[in-house]
C-alpha cells in the first residue's frame, strides 16, 4: 500500500514493514534536494505510526542503491553556512534515516557510495549483493562526508577499515565489506531485497517496544562508557518487563503458543 505521495522517493505500507524507495534510477537514485525533503517528510509518520514496527531502505534499477547526492544541486542547500545547518531545516537524507527509531534494514546492491553510503551506515542491518560497490570518494574532491560518513562508519569498522575507506577513497568490494562488518549478510543480487524484508517482517513480528529499546541500547553501547551502559541496559530491561507484551509473551511462552504483540 502506498501512503506517500510516489515521487523519487516512495513510502509504502506492507502490514507492519514501510518500504522506503529510491527511485530515481536513471542517475542511479542520487539524491535531489526535492527528494531529500520528501525523506525527511516521511520519518515522523514512521516513528510516531505504531503500525510501523520496522522499515526497509532499497533503491531501484539495476545500477546501484544510491549514488549519494546530485552534485549538480548542491547550491541549492544554499551558502555554506545554510548548508552547515541543514539538519535544523530538514535537508538530510541521511540523518533522516538515523532518526528513525524504528528498526530499519537496508538492501544494498551495485554502487553505495557517498550519502548512500552514509544511510547504509545509518541502518541498523546491512543485506548486501556480490556486486555492491561501497566507496567514500569526497576526498578526492577536496572534503569527507559531512552526514556520518567519518563517525558511523568509523563505529561500523573500526578506525582502521574506516581509514582505508575516507583516506583512500576507492572502491570497497562486497567481500571486503562483509569481512569488515560493514554488511551483516552477502546474498545473491536476485535475493537480496527479498532477504531483506524477511529480516524486517521478522523483526516487526517481535514486541515493538521492546525492538525499540533494543535499538536505542545498541546505539548507547557506541556512546556510553560501559559501566554507564550496564546499569542503563537494566533500567531498560525493567522497563520492558512491566510492558503488556512482556506478559503476553511469558503468557505465550507457557502456553507454547506464538505470541500477540499489541505495542503497550
Amino acid at each position: 500500500m502506498v501512503v506517500g505521495n510516489p515521487g523519487n522517493v516512495r513510502f509504502e505500507r506492507h502490514g507492519n514493514t514501510a518500504h522506503l524507495i529510491l527511485d530515481r534510477p536513471e542517475k542511479i537514485n542520487a539524491m535531489t534536494v526535492v527528494m531529500d525533503k520528501q525523506m525527511n517528510s516521511y520519518i515522523y509518520e514512521i516513528n510516531n505510526n505504531m503500525d510501523i514496527r520496522s522499515v526497509v531502505l532499497y533503491g531501484k534499477g539495476e545500477k546501484g542503491f544510491c549514488a549519494g547526492s546530485d552534485l549538480t544541486e548542491l547550491d541549492e542547500y544554499g551558502n555554506n553556512w545554510e548548508y552547515r545547518n541543514r539538519f535544523d531545516r530538514g535537508l538530510d537524507y541521511a540523518r533522516a534515516i538515523w532518526l528513525i527509531k524504528k528498526p530499519t534494514v537496508a538492501s544494498l546492491h551495485g554502487w553505495c557510495i557517498g550519502g548512500g553510503l552514509e544511510m547504509a551506515c545509518a541502518s541498523d542491518i546491512r543485506v548486501a549483493s556480490p556486486d555492491t560497490k561501497f566507496q567514500a570518494g569526497e576526498i578526492r574532491w577536496g572534503w569527507h562526508g559531512g552526514s556520518g560518513q567519518t563517525q558511523l562508519l568509523t563505529h561500523a569498522v573500526g578506525p582502521g577499515n574506516a581509514s582505508l575507506f575516507l583516506l583512500n577513497g576507492e572502491v570497497v568490494e562486497a567481500d571486503a565489506a562483509l569481512r569488515m562488518g560493514l554488511v551483516q549478510e552477502v546474498v545473491p543480487r536476485e535475493q537480496v531485497l527479498d532477504r531483506a524484508i524477511a529480516i524486517a517482517e521478522s523483526i516487526a513480528a517481535k514486541a515493538p517496544i521492546a525492538a525499540q529499546m533494543t535499538k536505542h541500547m545498541v546505539r548507547m553501547a557506541q556512546s556510553m562508557p560501559l559501566e554507564v551502559a550496564l546499569l542503563y541496559e537494566n533500567d531498560s530491561f525493567s522497563y520492558c518487563m512491566t510492558t503488556e507484551d512482556a506478559a503476553e509473551g511469558q503468557k505465550a511462552f507457557q502456553e507454547k503458543r506464538p505470541p500477540n504483540f499489541q505495542g503497550r
